[in-house]
């Protein structure tokens, strides 16, 4: 088969904005057009990517009422209790601060602090958890999108004094590329890619019949990229932290042969 649907077609395919005879017709073509088929999916994928970035930082549904009950909390304190009008005594506050001693105040300031600690502290490890689970379906969804588009990588070379260099101006962080890979490993490219909404290096590597995408983006101060998941939908993901330096590598292929590939590039940042 010569013919291919257009990108426009398939925008609306994907889009749902195609009419019952359209879209019978597009179904029978991608029945027999693989390449059509996997720029379906690539487009499916983009669209589903670009539909979570946008809701990365969604309002709680709960905002409003929180927001709605500190106020009141705050109008309630404020108001004057006693005679309306009547001035509030300083004295009458000092004087119940003094009967509670200096002592128990000073350790009911301590208490009231810590516990504010303990909630900074759950929410900063649930806001982390969170991160590593959205940074992890992201590196799958690019890796799978990889997989099934037809286009080829924006830079084709299996030398690394090729591919490190064209990187230059287009990241704002530098990395280094192994002298030597384990057996059966080749280096096929890479694309310039944006995750966590920053831009990205994907280096793509073969080992065998099975392709690796390995992410690499500024590092975060923070050991994010070794607390992602072992596996997600049958790929494996596993990746290492430095100062400068966040990586994450996915694949199908045997876990421990992406770990002498994920150990090669990690060794070569040192």
């Amino acid at each position: 088969m010569t013919d291919h649907l257009s990108h426009g077609a398939l925008g609306a395919l994907v889009d749902r904005e195609l009419t019952e005879d359209q879209l019978a017709s597009a179904s029978k073509h991608l029945g027999g057009c693989a390449s059509c088929t996997s720029n379906a999916l690539y487009q499916s994928l983009l669209k589903f990517a670009t539909a979570r970035a946008g809701h990365r930082y969604p309002q709680p549904p709960q905002l409003r009422e929180r927001l709605a009950l500190l106020a009141a909390q705050t109008n309630s304190k404020l108001q004057p209790r006693g005679v309306p009008g009547a001035p509030i005594s300083r004295f009458r506050s000092f004087g119940r601060i003094g009967s509670l001693g200096w002592a128990a105040a000073a350790a009911l300031f301590l208490v009231c602090l810590s516990l504010v600690f303990v909630q900074r502290a759950a929410q900063r490890a649930e806001k982390m958890s969170a991160q590593h689970a959205d940074l992890a379906i992201e590196v799958f969804d690019q890796h799978v999108a990889t997989l099934a588009g037809n286009q080829p990588l924006q830079v084709i070379s299996t030398d690394r004094h090729t591919v490190k260099p064209w990187f230059q101006g287009r990241i704002p962080f530098s990395f280094n590329l192994p002298m030597g890979l384990p057996s059966d490993v080749t280096l096929e490219g890479a694309n310039l890619t944006y995750l966590s909404n920053q831009p990205a290096a994907q280096l793509v590597y073969s080992i065998g019949k099975h392709r690796v995408s390995v992410f690499l983006l500024r590092g975060s101060g923070s050991a994010e990229a070794n607390e992602l998941p072992a596996e997600s939908s049958g790929f494996h993901v596993m990746g290492f932290s430095t100062n400068d330096l966040e990586a994450v590598a996915v694949s199908d292929v045997d876990p421990a042969r992406l770990t002498e590939l994920v150990s090669a590039i990690r060794h070569a940042q040192t």
